[in-house]
């Protein structure tokens, strides 16, 4: 069932096929706005499930979450052919699905935020039993899940992928700084804000350029620094900044990150580090942004140490993030909030019928759709094996994947396993450091991803650097 096929001679020749000249966006008038063309819209030959009215019913699989988890892991199993139609239901309130490695694109007014979402109804089988609602609680004790409007559903197995929650409130002043077209603050790290990053970019014209990071955990942990390093190439490009004469230049740029380092992958932090130094931007370690105070941020630094104040006129910031409070308050969780499971099996450490992946559980590793596409087919294959009374025998490796993009046209391929072992697959096909900026990985992070996710990854046929499911 779960045979695969490799996916690196598929994705090189993908990229290879993509070889025009990347593009800089022209500068534009800031209230511009760029509608996709009719064709970005996803063609579908099954019939958009519709949502139910919930009302108290039992099912062999329960999955909390519609997100790229939650829309991989029910489609496999439904590709399974050992499920009738309900027997897996699907909960979540979302009117849209978006993809939201892309939001990066958009901050770089490469991609229009609208080209990257799509209706969620659109997206889910009709076999599976669609339950547009929240989640109030859990109760794995006795095998059911509590409905935001009170009904239960029964199971037996429950899949927990609702992904975690961006608290914009954990920085004082942000969401109302976020909010105000003239703050010169924003964050691509959501839908209502990501296109006010490029705006920002481009009607800068002078002044410091200030990027952050927070520390703890975050989506994707090379997404604050992607925005920094295509700004910083948008203002080369338009001579407003001079890696060589940095102290000269109209703009200069300083990241601030919560982290004592670049990234948290010895060798791609060392490329980054040697990055940052060669382009002459500024680094403040352990500096975690706490108050957005009209043009003056204000960061924490470890150890109690005084708070410290930087000006800026552009300010790209990254909000705290954590588990759903559904999730944290209930006895699913670990003393973190995310839902405890064994590192290599995904299964619950405590509930046997229970199983997590992606942003919501607690695999220790970088929290991001390449994860995924690993997390997914071991968290079916072992809760089937479940089903069937044997034990799990598929194991997870920690697996996961950040595109940094470094310029317009390049992209480091960070790919790394558990214990932050590079785990590369076209350094291991092909013998090349992906430590190293390349054209063809721009192609993959640009057009190729955003095509393979919704044509195959959101239906369960992508299994990443394994390849397509069949």
């Amino acid at each position: 069932m779960f045979r695969t096929r490799p996916a690196s001679a598929a994705c090189a020749a993908a990229a290879r096929s993509l070889l025009a000249s990347p593009a800089v966006p022209a500068r534009r008038g800031f209230a511009t706005v760029t509608t996709p063309p009719a064709s970005a819209a996803p063609a579908t030959s099954a019939k958009p499930a519709a949502p139910v009215i919930s009302t108290t019913r039992s099912h062999k699989v329960v999955v909390v979450g519609a997100g790229a988890a939650g829309l991989s892991v029910s489609h496999q199993l439904l590709a399974s052919g050992q499920f009738a139609p309900d027997d897996i239901a699907l909960v979540d309130p979302a009117t849209w699905h978006h993809y939201q490695p892309g939001w990066t694109l958009v901050g770089a007014g490469l991609k229009t935020r609208e080209e990257l979402r799509r209706e969620l109804g659109g997206l889910v089988d009709p076999k599976l039993k669609f339950y547009r609602e929240g989640v109030r609680a859990f109760a794995p004790g006795d095998n059911y899940v509590t409905l935001a409007g009170g009904d239960t559903l029964g199971y037996e197995q429950l899949v927990v992928v609702p992904g975690i929650h961006i608290d914009y409130g954990s920085i004082a002043g942000l969401p109302e700084a976020l909010a105000d077209l003239g703050s010169g603050v924003s964050s691509i790290y959501g839908y209502d804000t990501c296109e006010k990053v490029f705006r920002s970019i481009e009607a800068l014209e002078r002044g410091v350029a200030l990027f952050t990071q927070p520390a703890g955990v975050i989506k994707c942990a090379g997404a604050p620094q992607k925005a920094m390093w295509l700004a910083f190439d948008y203002w080369r490009r338009a001579g407003l900044y001079d890696p060589k004469n940095p102290a000269a230049s109209p703009i200069q740029i300083a990241f601030a990150t919560g982290l004592p380092v670049m990234f948290g992958v010895p060798k791609y932090s060392a490329a980054l580090e040697k990055m940052r130094q060669d382009r002459g931007v500024e680094g403040l370690f352990e500096h975690d942004l706490v108050a957005v105070e009209g043009r003056t941020a204000v960061f924490a630094r470890p150890g109690g140490k005084e708070k410290v104040a930087r000006k800026f006129d552009l300010l790209h910031a990254v909000p705290k993030m954590g588990p759903h409070a559904f999730v944290k308050s209930s006895p699913l969780a670990n003393d973190a909030g995310y839902v405890d499971v064994d590192d290599t099996t995904t299964r619950h450490k405590t509930f046997a019928n229970v199983w997590s992946v992606g942003d919501a559980s607690s695999l220790p590793t970088s929290k991001t759709a390449a994860a995924i596409t690993s997390q997914a087919p071991v968290l079916v294959r072992n809760l089937l094996a479940a089903l069937a009374r044997q034990p799990p025998a598929a194991a997870y490796d920690g697996y996961t994947s950040c595109p940094l993009l470094t310029e317009y046209g390049k992209v480091m391929l960070a790919e790394f396993k558990y214990g932050g072992e590079p785990k590369e697959t076209f350094g291991d096909w092909l013998g090349i450091d992906q430590a190293v900026p390349r054209r063809a990985f721009y192609h993959l992070k640009k057009d190729f991803f955003p095509w393979v996710y919704y044509n195959y990854m959101t239906k369960g046929t992508w299994g990443g650097p394994q390849g397509w499911i069949r």
